[in-house]
């Protein structure tokens, strides 16, 4: 992987283990209930994640957040909270690779709310990336 921006190792590294964590998920939601096995989620990922920032040293960085910071890290914890539950629901009564397709559709909402909130360009090539997204996702779960 030499030669490739950290931005793209990372969001690879991100997908890989997104797909692990469906496949994981579902295998580990037989005869348990979801809110249940998301909530055990939380508190593995919450001591994965204070290790880390524990052992980096970065812990004193709360120091010089603003209130827009908390404000913002605080929705984006709520939306991921609710996403996690209705993900780990959809897990338990469907088929892995359908819910996860429909979960990838974020992309397409996160297109539109980029452009709205952060004023991100839709350019010809995120319409037409869009456009892919939204007929794979058709054709994969159209029955």
């Amino acid at each position: 992987m030499a030669g490739l921006p950290y931005w793209l190792v990372y969001a690879l590294l991100s997908a890989i283990f997104a797909a692990l964590t469906a496949i994981f998920a579902k295998m580990g939601l037989k005869d348990v209930n979801s809110d249940l096995a998301t909530a055990i989620r939380t508190v593995v990922i919450l001591v994965i994640t204070w290790g880390i920032v524990l052992w980096r040293g970065s812990g004193a960085g709360w120091r010089n957040m603003t209130r827009s910071n908390w404000l913002f890290l605080v929705l984006s914890a709520v939306a991921t909270g609710l996403s996690w539950l209705f993900y780990y629901r959809a897990l338990q009564l469907g088929k892995v690779s359908e819910v996860s397709v429909i979960d990838k559709g974020s992309i397409l909402f996160t297109i539109l709310l980029s452009f709205v909130f952060l004023r991100e360009p839709v350019t010809p090539r995120v319409l037409l990336a869009a456009a892919m997204i939204f007929g794979g996702m058709l054709v994969l779960v159209w029955k």
